[in-house]
């Protein structure tokens, strides 16, 4: 069992490593040419809403709702059912966004008013948000048929096509700057432009796959159907429960929208590389566990499904903990590195390095989230999650009220790190009733070895943080140095720090088996 969820996670995780890397490089080149400008923070919101939206429907209620279906048909039914299905489902749900996408073209100043109303206190921003906002919504339309297409294959076990397919969306972006924007009298409409033309690209990525699946028929209006009726019923509640850390990210930009130029972009990079890992591991892990989780739902082997979940569970401890802890100890270089450069000055790698700090530790709360969620879509319970996403996000703003506005009039230098500190708190809270949720249900029990497994992990990780901040030296060090310098130095220390953190765990004992308990 685990063989095989670590070997599909791999596969994943460096298709996704890559989709990460060119996304990476998209953002420093936003950095470089347009800095932490009013500009950039009208384009971000333009592109931040359809790409929540993108999560809220397509990665999170849809993908959670529609994989356990499809897998239980393609256990339980015929191909020519499953092709069916794959019709009706993509038809209605296109003709449903087709409807969305065209509201929110009309609608777009309202919107923008709504989710970043403290821009028309800056002159030419909101208008430039609502031009934006108008070619990146249909965005939503292509990328929404993406995320059922990529469901379909992963029900499959192809999981390359769909990790690779967020390629294609930063390769268009990157041309689309370096080619148009940075020349272009209009930079935001060009990039704008740049986000519809990769939607449409990233859904024809698909289709070909899809095609040699024998799946592919012309979509169907279908609202009857049962599968696409139980696939609706999953989402309504589907759309909160599992996509509580967007909303909470989406009202930190509302909120933030209050504050100091620049915030919204600071807390945008920090947020990209806490996403990092969170991508190349945590999700890359949950997108493989889903179909296998539900198929052991339908085949009712509720031994196998809680094994899948625990030892899930102790590779997301393994892998996550020093991720978020290098993120916190090395929060300046990482963020001097990658993005400071050009327009992107000093005071900016300060101010984006200490919400990165604010986002480190919420990485752990955001990839057991990732993981723990599958263990009730599987089962085709959206209604737990729903509860506990409330409970988490009515925890988060309640915080953003009685702290961060506060803070933010009383002159506090950096209420932007006050709202990623309130995000990881929700995100915590998520993750401990979404596991106390699991447990109490009876199908997650955690085999023998935690205890032992957890005190190897704690002091390999304090050990590496100590050698991290040791390599880190001072901020303004890192500034000065050149490009190929600073990668230099940042690939060595971060070598050396995974080489201390692994090497630790092997002299206290830790091995391979100990990850293969479930097995036992």
């Amino acid at each position: 069992m685990s063989g095989a969820i670590f070997r599909k996670t791999s596969i994943v995780g460096l298709a996704t490593l890559l989709s990460r890397v060119t996304g990476l490089l998209r953002e420093i080149i936003y950095a470089q040419s347009f800095g932490a400008s009013a500009f950039m923070d009208a384009f971000l919101v333009a592109f931040k809403i359809p790409n929540f939206l993108r999560r809220l429907f397509a990665e999170g209620a849809f993908s959670q709702s529609f994989v356990p279906v499809i897998s239980e048909h393609k256990v339980q039914r015929s191909h020519d059912e499953v092709r069916e299905l794959v019709a009706g489902v993509s038809g209605t749900l296109g003709a449903v966004l087709l409807v969305l996408s065209a509201i929110g073209v009309i609608a777009a100043p309202v919107i923008i008013f709504l989710f970043a109303p403290g821009f028309t206190g800056t002159a030419g921003k909101y208008e430039m948000a609502v031009q934006m906002l108008r070619w990146t919504f249909p965005y939503l339309f292509f990328i929404s048929l993406t995320a059922l297409f990529s469901g379909v294959l992963n029900s499959y076990g192809r999981f390359a096509i769909p990790a690779l397919t967020s390629v294609v969306m930063n390769t268009v972006m990157i041309g689309a700057t370096l080619l148009a924007a940075t020349h272009s009298s209009n930079p935001g409409l060009t990039m704008s432009i740049g986000v519809f033309v990769a939607g449409v690209i990233q859904l024809g990525f698909q289709l070909p796959a899809v095609a040699k699946l024998h799946l592919l028929a012309w979509p169907r209006w279908r609202p009857a159907m049962a599968g696409v009726r139980r696939i609706g019923a999953l989402m309504v509640p589907g759309i909160i429960g599992s996509s509580m850390a967007q909303v909470s990210l989406l009202l930190d930009t509302l909120i933030a929208s209050f504050l100091a130029t620049g915030s919204i972009a600071w807390l945008y990079y920090a947020d990209r590389l806490m996403e990092f890992p969170l991508g190349v591991f945590s999700i890359a892990l949950a997108t493989v566990i889903l179909p296998g989780l539900s198929a052991n739902h339908a085949q009712n082997s509720r031994e196998q499904f809680s094994q899948t979940l625990d030892w899930a569970l102790r590779l997301t401890v393994l892998l996550a903990t020093p991720a978020a802890v290098a993120l916190l100890a090395f929060a300046g270089p990482l963020t001097a590195t990658i993005f400071g450069y050009g327009r992107f000055n000093e005071g900016d790698v300060r101010m984006a390095s200490y919400a990165l700090m604010a986002y480190s530790w919420g990485l752990l709360g955001f990839s057991f989230v990732k993981v723990l969620a599958p263990g009730y879509f599987a089962r085709q319970d959206t209604r737990a999650p729903v509860r506990i996403g409330l409970t988490a996000l009515a925890c988060t703003m309640t915080l953003n009220v009685l702290v961060v506005f506060p803070a933010a009039k009383l002159g506090f230098p950096v209420p932007h790190v006050l709202l990623a500190t309130t995000t990881c708190i929700g995100a915590a809270i998520n993750t401990v009733l979404l596991w106390r949720g699991l447990v109490r249900a009876g199908v997650l029990r955690h085999a023998p070895g935690w205890g032992a497994f957890l005190w190897r992990v704690v002091l390999a990780n304090v050990v590496m943080a100590v050698v991290l901040w040791g390599l880190g030296g001072d901020l303004a060090e890192w500034t000065t140095l050149h490009a190929v310098q600073r990668v230099a130095r940042l690939a060595g220390c971060v070598m050396l720090a995974a080489c201390v953190y692994f090497a630790v765990l092997f002299a206290t004992g830790l091995r391979y088996q100990h990850l293969r308990a479930a097995d036992r």
